[in-house]
C-alpha cells in the first residue's frame, strides 16, 4: 500500500475575502484535502468519523469545526447511515494573512486572529448556540459586500469567544508567537518536533530555552497547557499516527521510530491519547479514509 497523501486543493483568486460553499452526502467535495485557507465547517447531519491531521475522532449532527492552513481534513458519514442527505455540511473558508492585517491594524481584532492561530492543529467547538451559528452561516451565503463581511466577522468573533474546545491534531505543531516568553518556549517546540525520536529530557529542553529547569517547567505548561513529559508523548503518538496509516511498517517499528522504549509503553500512550490502540487505529483509518480516497480520484 503505499502512503496516502491528501489532495491539495488550490482555490480560485478573487476579488472576494471569503468562499462559502455546501453540499450534501455523498458528494465529491467529500475527501480528504489540505489548502492554505482556513475553513470553519458546520455539520448539519448524518453522523461518523472526522479525519484532521492526524486525527480520528466522531462528529454527529450540530458539530462545528475549524480547521488551519494545509491541514488534511475530511469528513465520513458512517456506512450505516441509509441513503443521501442534500445538505449536510456548511463552509466558509477564508485566508490567514487577511485576518492577520487587519488584526495588525485594528487591535480589537487581536482575539479572532489569535483563534486562527490556535485553529493550525484543527479545532472543534462545544457548548455552542447552535441556531444562531447556522443563521449566520447563512447570513455569510445570502447577504453581498459589507453586509457578508460583517456577517462573517459577527461569527468569527463568537466563535473566538467560546470556551469549550479541543485541539485535535498533533502532527504539524506550529511555534506560538507572542512575548519573549513564548519565543523560547517555541525554540523548544521547533527542537520536540524536530528530534522527536531521541531522549529529551528537561534539563536539556530548559538549556535551550535559557531558562532554569524548575522555571521552564511552569512556562512550558503555561504556554502550552501541557506538561513538557505529555506534550513530548503527544508530538510523538503524532508522529506514530501518520506512519500507522501511511506505511507498511510493523507496530514495533513504529514504536520505537516514534522514539518510545518499549511497545507497552507506547500502546499505553497510545490508548490514553487517541482513545483506541495503534492496530484499532490503523484499521480504522484503513477502513473509512483509503475508499475515499480512491473514489475521488
Amino acid at each position: 500500500m503505499s502512503p496516502i497523501k491528501p489532495e491539495l486543493e488550490i482555490l480560485e483568486n478573487n476579488a472576494h475575502s471569503v468562499r462559502y460553499l455546501e453540499h450534501g452526502w455523498p458528494d465529491p467535495l467529500c475527501r480528504w484535502h489540505s489548502h492554505k485557507e482556513c475553513e470553519l465547517h458546520l455539520i448539519l447531519d448524518t453522523q461518523g468519523k472526522a479525519f484532521v491531521g492526524d486525527y480520528i475522532g466522531d462528529f454527529g449532527p450540530k458539530s462545528l469545526f475549524l480547521t488551519g492552513p494545509n491541514l488534511p481534513h475530511n469528513w465520513i458519514t458512517d456506512e450505516f447511515w441509509d441513503g443521501s442527505v442534500d445538505l449536510r455540511d456548511m463552509v466558509i473558508q477564508f485566508d490567514q494573512d487577511r485576518i492577520n492585517k487587519l488584526a495588525g491594524a485594528f487591535g480589537e481584532f487581536n482575539d479572532v486572529a489569535g483563534l486562527i492561530e490556535r485553529s493550525r492543529s484543527g479545532l472543534e467547538f462545544f457548548e455552542f448556540d447552535f441556531d444562531w451559528v447556522r443563521d449566520q452561516f447563512s447570513l455569510v451565503r445570502d447577504l453581498n459586500g459589507t453586509a457578508s463581511m460583517i456577517a462573517f466577522f459577527e461569527l468569527l468573533s463568537y466563535v473566538a469567544g467560546l470556551r469549550s474546545t479541543k485541539e485535535l491534531s498533533f502532527a504539524k505543531l506550529q511555534q506560538k508567537i507572542g512575548d519573549n516568553r513564548h519565543a523560547r518556549i517555541a525554540l523548544v517546540i521547533d527542537y520536540i518536533v524536530q528530534n522527536f525520536a531521541e531522549e529529551i529530557k528537561v534539563e536539556h529542553a530548559a538549556e535551550i530555552s535559557g531558562m532554569s529547569p524548575q522555571t521552564f517547567s511552569r512556562n512550558f505548561q503555561t504556554v502550552t497547557g501541557r506538561r513538557f513529559v505529555e506534550f513530548v508523548n503527544r508530538v510523538r503518538i503524532g508522529e506514530a499516527c501518520g506512519m500507522l496509516y501511511a506505511t507498511e511498517l510493523q507496530i514495533t517499528e513504529i514504536c520505537h521510530i516514534a522514539g518510545f522504549k518499549n511497545l507497552a509503553n507506547f500502546n499505553r500512550h497510545f490508548l490514553k491519547v487517541k482513545a483506541m490502540t495503534p492496530s484499532e487505529y490503523r484499521d480504522t483509518a484503513r477502513k473509512d479514509l483509503i475508499p475515499q480516497l480512491e473514489v475521488a480520484q
